[in-house]
């Protein structure tokens, strides 16, 4: 039967060889095990009588069960070598007969997934937080100022080669500067207007380039290009040259990528978990046709394939341009957060093995962008932004455009005036200044309370519920209760110890502690073997905010990830 099971197929690659040799052991122990429980049995069984016939009739119940066992195993292990022969995807497509125990013992799948595999995390924390955005409308705000920012943007130098002098009029999509060291990758204006004001910080690093916006929109117009047939070099050059380059993030490191390196895989994310985070079927809604445009152009821009990681834990199927994207591989995921993040995902689906191993990212509404690029041939940057937290009059998502002035975004709907403002989420986000912008990469805003006081004997004193994964205020009785946030941190930095918190609510297979320590010893060997490559600040924000020595782990890991680019 191994003989016959090794031939039935032609094992023309190693994963089928794998298999193959993987079932032909599997069916050697199988027999193996009938042969020696058939001489026991028949040893114990030469006494005769009674007994002799019930071993009998045990023998051969036995026989069958294991014959029964070898064809299953045969059978399915066919099917499986079959079925990675014609392209389907075994790892998340069940072909066997039997189910899975994860699909046993997982959660009930949503019907709207259509029975397909979903990946159930259970590691996380979700932070229900109040002044989220309660309406559906999507307002229109007027903006007078937008800014492209260069350290927005890691990779580059810090002093770019300006190409637009201040009180120049520029168009959405005008070269604003380039990088020096990569003088073909463009930095263009996201809106039109005049560039007012060149705004630099220490060293003369140029921090923002601010223009005064038209009331009616110019965009330079784009060549024309055929997108069925066109090279990947005319792709790359024509998004380059589009200044929409930037707009793409290159794993490991999470820079601005090399385009002279080609990605072995793209990950998108359709989905965020996030405090008070945007809902992406929102920013989708009538720009489709550009979703689908931009997933065909970055499917050819890899070597791999476009990878998408669809929200499976909504109360409601994800949007139709979603889930019936052409031209990628798509995969559910449920959980609470960090599970809508793309390296999460990323780490189920094709985890990044090594320095050398380059992945893209790109978000939802940068993908639309980049449809927009061919569909409109221009540079649009307009997008859908949440303005969220417990410090606002009123929640609300605005449409408005990449670097938007925060201040005009919030204008009239602060309550109070001792608060933080973030570009980002809580986790993860940058303070802000109301005469500050929108980071290029940010889809919210969000307005907590400032908590600059001194919080005498901490947890020892009865208070107040407040966020936290401890168990030292009774928030696990109230799943659903949301709290009024502050930046508080309810202690000082204290002693690295192992605690074990990092695991609880990081669902990656990475120790945490360990990495964060060989980064403060400048381990690089240690680094790379405990996967500092698979990971970005993003990652760990919620092991930071679990924290008990109170570690700044995001920007500890920034650290550990530019050592090991200046590493090469």
């Amino acid at each position: 039967m191994i003989f016959i099971f090794a031939q039935l197929i032609e094992t023309d690659t190693p994963e089928m060889k794998k298999i193959t040799n993987s079932s032909t052991r599997k069916i050697a122990s199988l027999i193996g095990l009938m042969s020696f429980t058939l001489t026991l049995f028949a040893q114990g069984g030469q006494g005769g009588g009674d007994s002799s016939n019930l071993v009998l009739l045990t023998l051969i119940a036995l026989s069958i069960a294991l014959i029964f066992a070898v064809v299953v195993l045969v059978s399915d292990n066919l099917i499986r070598i079959r079925a990675r022969q014609i392209g389907v995807d075994t790892e998340s497509t069940n072909l066997s007969v039997f189910p899975r125990l994860n699909e046993i013992f997982s959660p009930k799948r949503p019907s709207f997934v259509n029975g397909d595999y979903v990946t159930h995390l259970k590691k996380g924390y979700d932070i229900q937080l109040e002044g989220a955005v309660i309406s559906e409308s999507v307002e229109d705000l007027p903006v007078t100022r937008f800014a492209i920012q260069p350290p927005n943007f890691r990779g580059i130098s810090p002093i770019p080669k300006l190409d637009a002098e201040v009180g120049a009029e520029v168009k959405a999509g005008d070269v604003l500067f380039h990088d020096k060291n990569r003088p073909d990758v463009k930095y263009v204006a996201p809106v039109s207007g005049e560039l007012v004001a060149l705004n630099r910080g220490a060293k003369r690093a140029i921090n923002e380039l601010v223009i005064l916006a038209d009331k009616e929109q110019k965009y330079r117009e784009l060549p024309s290009i055929d997108l069925e047939n066109a090279s990947r070099e005319e792709l790359v050059d024509f998004v380059k040259g589009s200044g929409a380059w930037p707009l793409i993030l290159q794993r490991p490191y999470n820079i601005v990528p090399n385009p002279d390196i080609i990605p072995r895989d793209i990950f998108i994310s359709t989905f965020n978990t996030a405090p008070l985070s945007l809902d992406l079927n929102k920013a989708v809604e009538g720009r489709e046709e550009d979703f689908q445009i931009g997933l065909n152009l970055l499917a050819k821009m890899t070597s791999g394939k476009v990878h998408i990681g669809l929200n499976a834990g909504g109360e409601s199927a994800p949007h139709p341009a979603f889930t019936e994207a052409k031209n990628v591989k798509k995969y559910w995921f449920s959980g609470p957060h960090p599970a809508g993040n793309v390296g999460v995902q990323m780490h189920y689906i094709a985890p990044i093995t090594g320095g050398n191993d380059v992945v893209w990212t790109v978000k939802v509404q940068d993908v639309i962008t980049l449809g927009a690029l061919i569909t409109k041939r221009r540079f649009d940057t307009s997008r859908i932004v949440s303005l969220v937290g417990a410090e606002l009059k009123t929640p609300v998502h605005v449409r408005t455009y990449l670097g938007a002035n925060i201040g005009d975004l919030l204008k009239n709907n602060i309550q109070g005036d001792h608060v933080r403002i973030i570009s980002g989420d809580v986790l993860t986000g940058m303070k802000k200044e109301e005469e500050g912008f929108l980071n290029a990469h940010d889809e919210m805003v969000t307005v907590v309370s400032e908590g600059d006081y001194y919080d005498m004997f901490g947890w020892l004193l009865p208070s107040s519920m407040r966020p936290t994964v401890s168990r030292s205020f009774p928030n696990f009785l109230f799943p659903d209760l949301e709290y009024r946030a502050e930046t508080n941190t309810h202690g000082e930095r204290r002693a690295f110890v192992v605690t074990g918190q990092y695991e609880k609510v990081l669902p990656m297979d990475i120790y945490l502690q360990h990495l964060s320590k060989s980064i403060l010893f400048n381990d690089f060997e240690r680094m790379e073997k405990l996967g500092i490559y698979e990971l970005v600040e993003e990652d760990i924000a919620l092991c930071e905010f679990a924290c008990t020595s109170k570690q700044p782990l995001q920007e500890l890991l920034r650290e550990g990830l530019e050592t090991m680019r200046a590493q090469g």
